[in-house]
């Protein structure tokens, strides 16, 4: 079976690519390893920006579709020190410009905007090998191979293709969260409910930890605690005994308003250890005929709200590329990538939060007061955005 465009990976840059490729009659097919779209959850809120993910919306042609999915309210934001003492509050009046949606919406709507059987669920990529002519063949684990003549790695962080365009393996960043989440929170947590607010709460220790929280559908407040401690801490913690878990992580915050900690310990779920890694920032390869990457599998970064923004973006650009380049794709992938190395090389560790890179408190808050002045036609402003543990799974 041979494809003229291969996407591995039905994540949210995966499937921009293809839906972008079909609004210009160009046909793909996505591989997804899981086996449905349901197979697993999605994670919680996205905060998707003006300046780069809206614009991959809207050249998907689902911007009307992406605001009927905006859950309002949810930009507003509090920053709180350990004993729950109110630093920094902000409402949402619709005019932030980072609309706040679930990624399980979010990615439901790509998914339907795309003709059937664009997505191939269960198919486990293997192997990928180059042939001629720039076409590469791609096993999976329980299917038939595939040729294809454009080959897209849109498979995150531990990416199968990225190994065809470079050597570089993703390195644990030096700090995890744990996550944890509070069901019904306003009648059976109203004190968290009321402490986290309407959006997003953030309380900091500079240096060491954060703990987060942000309010999801259905009075949902997703939680998590972010520590900087070497991977072999976390590893020796039994995240399969939950009360043995929280007591390990809980002794992190000692002295902490209650308040705050009950994210921890008023959990509905086991904490969910989510360790943070990232490729080398600038990210960059030689030109590979036929090949290329979008997304985390490209530039994998400790979320600072800008990640999903991204690989939308770089799903929609390569698109755009492959459409005016229909009988040259590696011309169309050299523009593509032209564009995008500079881009992601921007896309790392700053002062902002959650980042390898702890800010002390007032830092914190200027970063999130700071708006930086980004025109339609700028791809390369980072955004004012939020703990990316809380939006990202």
């Amino acid at each position: 079976m041979t494809t003229d465009v291969t996407i591995i990976g039905a994540g949210l840059g995966g499937l921009t690519l293809a839906r972008v490729l079909h609004v210009h009659g160009i046909g793909a097919t996505v591989y997804e390893a899981d086996a449905s779209p349901d197979a697993r959850p999605q994670g919680g809120l996205l905060d998707i920006h003006d300046h780069n993910g809206r614009i991959a919306l809207r050249a998907a042609g689902l911007d009307d579709g992406f605001r009927a999915l905006v859950l309002h309210g949810r930009q507003a934001m509090r920053i709180l020190d350990r004993h729950a003492n109110v630093r920094y509050e902000r409402g949402d009046d619709g005019t932030g410009g980072r609309p706040e949606v679930q990624r399980g919406d979010l990615r439901r709507l790509l998914l339907d905007s795309l003709p059937r059987d664009t997505v191939r669920w269960g198919h486990k990529v293997s192997g990928v090998r180059p042939l001629d002519a720039g076409r590469h063949e791609v096993s999976f684990a329980d299917h038939p191979s595939v040729t294809t003549t454009v080959l897209v790695g849109a498979d995150g962080a531990w990416s199968r293709v990225r190994p065809l365009l470079s050597p570089a393996v993703p390195r644990y960043s030096g700090m995890s969260f744990v996550e944890t989440y509070l069901h019904d929170a306003d009648t059976r947590h109203p004190a968290a409910a009321e402490l986290v607010g309407d959006g997003g709460m953030f309380a900091i220790d500079p240096g060491e930890k954060q703990l987060g929280a942000h309010r999801e559908k259905d009075a949902t407040l997703h939680a998590y605690a972010a520590l900087r401690k070497p991977r072999a801490w976390f590893d020796a913690i039994d995240f399969s005994d939950p009360a043995t878990a929280t007591a390990g992580i809980l002794r992190e915050f000692d002295g902490w308003a209650p308040d705050l900690t009950a994210l921890i310990t008023a959990s509905d779920t086991p904490p969910l250890f989510r360790p943070l890694y990232t490729l080398p920032i600038p990210h960059r390869w030689e030109r590979v005929p036929g090949a290329t990457l979008v997304g985390d599998a490209a530039h994998l970064s400790p979320p600072d709200g800008e990640g999903a923004n991204l690989a939308m973006l770089d799903g929609s650009e390569l698109a755009q590329a492959l459409a005016a380049h229909p009988d040259d794709p590696d011309a169309a992938i050299a523009d593509y990538e032209r564009a995008m190395f500079p881009r992601s090389a921007d896309h790392g560790p700053t002062t902002g939060p959650g980042t390898v890179v702890d800010p002390a408190l007032q830092d914190v808050i200027d970063f999130f007061t700071y708006t930086p002045c980004v025109s339609p036609s700028d791809h390369h402003g980072r955004a004012v955005g939020s703990f990316g543990g809380v939006h990202r799974g």
